[in-house]
């Protein structure tokens, strides 16, 4: 059995935790490969030390000089190493990455020697070996992940070590230059090592015991999630649902992975485990989660017999295409067609959006509502279950809190709600006391 497990920077922020990592690893012998992340902050008020090296960038930037500052990062390093009781020196490469920093090496190279360093430090202390990402990751000329040129290399090089550490969030541009991934960082790296490894599990460990039903900073203590599949994940992470970013699911989801999310510092807990499929669900909850953001807007069109025009739709979207705007939904009647965006994206570009719609089908009436919030009731189990749209709508209902869109895709495994922003909250804690009781 082959396990890769990755760390994240709050379980990696000083020796202690080091030493809680190795012995997690240690516990299972199929902890075969190793992701780690840049040390995280030992206490509310730290720096991570990717934070600290994109601080060193920017001094560069400006002119300034970096050697007083750069010592913080220099002595967080050779504190975990002493406190490790280590014998290793790495103060080559610490003067190294200082140079490189000096001479305008870039951005990413920047953010990613957090990573790089400590995977260094973890596999001496963990006597396993050290395969530089920029080895085995590859990004194209235009900055897009190499899948296929990156699973044919790491499969081959994996089958070399028997056990190695591999550092998260950055890979290599064909130009020799580091580049990072822009979102989920070491959660997909680790996620590209497991499927190139052919792995039966991915540990992801954070310090969280897994998924919540829903957002603890609104409702709270909500349940945990036992078993997620990747397509209810999916429409939790689209819709804000933190701990692990959807483009970290897609290498193991290709390759049928189950990815088990677990706590550095509650190891005994099962997590959450996420899978492929599941016929299995909680009779008594039915739903798997509960998810939102604000910051929408609606366009609502209207046309006398729109439905009969041919191509209507079409040359709405194009418009919408035309000015780079993607759209989140699309609840429609006969005569009306809503679109629902994001606010952001029509910024500068209001007023230019509904004139063309005006003048190129020839609409009767065009509006723009801001301070929508779409909220998204997930679960596998619904499809089972009777009447749950009717208990969404009414614990809304009953909160006294109008519903502005309702959106049901085909599959049933989903249903979006758009309501006012300010009742944001207050309908997620509603809905939320209808399923858990």
């Amino acid at each position: 059995m082959i396990k890769v497990v990755k760390f994240g920077g709050s379980s990696l922020a000083d020796a202690d935790h080091f030493r809680q990592v190795a012995s997690i690893i240690k516990a299972d012998p199929a902890r075969r490969y190793v992701v780690p992340s840049a040390p995280g902050k030992r206490f509310k008020d730290d720096i991570k030390v990717t934070d600290m090296l994109y601080t060193c960038y920017n001094m560069v930037k400006n002119q300034e000089n970096i050697d007083e500052y750069y010592k913080n990062i220099a002595a967080r390093y050779n504190g975990i190493i002493k406190e490790l009781g280590l014998d290793f020196d790495i103060s080559g490469e610490l003067e190294y990455i200082k140079n490189a920093l000096q001479h305008r090496s870039g951005r990413d190279f920047a953010a990613s020697r957090g990573e790089y360093l400590n995977g260094i430090i973890l596999a001496k202390y963990l006597g396993y070996d050290f395969i530089d990402a920029e080895n085995i990751i590859f990004f194209k000329d235009n900055g897009t992940f190499d899948e296929e040129l990156t699973n044919t290399v790491m499969r081959e090089e994996l089958k070399k070590h028997e056990r190695a550490v591999i550092p998260g969030f950055y890979g290599v541009m064909p130009n020799g230059t580091i580049k990072t991934f822009s979102r989920g960082g070491s959660d997909i790296t680790g996620s590209i090592v497991a499927r190139a490894a052919d792995a039966d599990l991915y540990e992801n460990w954070t310090d969280v015991s897994g998924f919540m039903m829903t957002d603890p900073r609104i409702v709270e203590d909500p349940c945990s999630i036992s078993t997620i599949t990747y397509r209810e994940l999916r429409e939790l992470s689209y819709m804000g649902a933190g701990v692990l970013h959807e483009d970290a699911i897609f290498p193991v989801r290709y390759a049928n992975i189950p990815i088990n999310i677990r706590n550095t510092n509650a190891p005994e807990a099962e997590g959450t485990m996420i899978v492929a499929s599941s016929s299995d669900y909680d009779a008594e909850k039915i739903i798997t989660g509960i998810a939102g953001k604000k910051g929408f807007s609606v366009i609502t069109i209207e046309k006398d017999m729109m439905n009969s025009e041919i191509g209507f739709g079409r040359k709405v979207l194009e418009i919408l295409e035309d000015n780079e705007i993607s759209f989140e939904h699309l609840p429609s009647g006969i005569d009306n067609m809503s679109i629902v965006v994001s606010t952001a994206s029509l910024e500068d570009r209001r007023e230019k959006i509904v004139n063309t719609i005006l003048r190129n089908v020839r609409a009767d009436s065009v509006a723009v509502e801001d301070g929508l919030a779409l909220i998204a009731i997930v679960g596998r189990g619904m499809v089972k279950a009777k009447g749950t749209a009717a208990r969404v709508f009414d614990s809304i209902s009953n909160a006294g809190i109008n519903i502005r869109m309702i959106d049901q895709g085909s599959s049933e495994i989903s249903i979006i709600v758009g309501i006012e922003e300010h009742d944001f909250e207050k309908a997620l804690n509603a809905i939320y006391r209808e399923f858990v009781k």
